[in-house]
């Protein structure tokens, strides 16, 4: 069994990815969570991995954002919109999709350090992935303005930099 893994525009690829979010987080559940408010960047780019039963089995978004950290302009890239369709979880999607969601930041050689926000159940899960707790505060705009985002947890992969505090400014939307 083979397993297909595309990598694509995210404007051009959101009709595909769409149904995917729809199913994972329906509008009656996320209005309950603590980040249903939040506007989102869209995508970049998109990691879909295709089920061997058919149908979109998992879907990674990537960013990538001019940033600031502690004063210091850095390319970042970010990690978003991490979804796995019910029937095809704890059988490796996420995983695949994130290495080659990284694996493409890590090609675009201007990335110094990739970014994600999680919830608390998942820390463990991208912890185990390489993923670093970031202690500092994270700034980003929102319809409202600009506001210190603390609706998720950030998380940080290496790449030229390793950043686990300070002050970083997505001078954007989160994703």
């Amino acid at each position: 069994m083979s397993i297909e893994i595309d990598v694509l525009n995210g404007d051009a690829s959101w009709p595909v990815a769409e149904p995917l979010f729809k199913a994972v987080w329906p509008a009656d559940v996320v209005e309950k969570l603590p980040w249903g408010h939040v506007k989102w960047a869209h995508a970049d780019l998109r990691v879909l991995i295709e089920a061997p039963s058919g149908g979109l089995a998992c879907h990674v978004g990537i960013y990538f954002r001019h940033a600031i950290w502690d004063g210091r302009k850095v390319q970042i890239g970010g990690i978003g919109g991490v979804s796995t369709r019910e029937d095809c979880r704890r059988q490796g999607y996420a995983s695949l999709a994130l290495d080659a969601a990284v694996q493409t930041m890590r090609h675009h050689e201007a990335v110094q350090f990739a970014l994600l926000f999680c919830e608390p159940h998942n820390f463990a899960f991208y912890q185990s992935r390489g993923w670093h707790p970031f202690a500092g505060e994270v700034w980003a705009e929102q319809p409202e303005g600009r506001i210190r985002f603390e609706a998720m947890a950030p998380f940080v992969f290496d790449f030229s930099r390793k950043p686990r505090q300070g002050v970083i400014d997505l001078c954007g939307l989160p994703w």
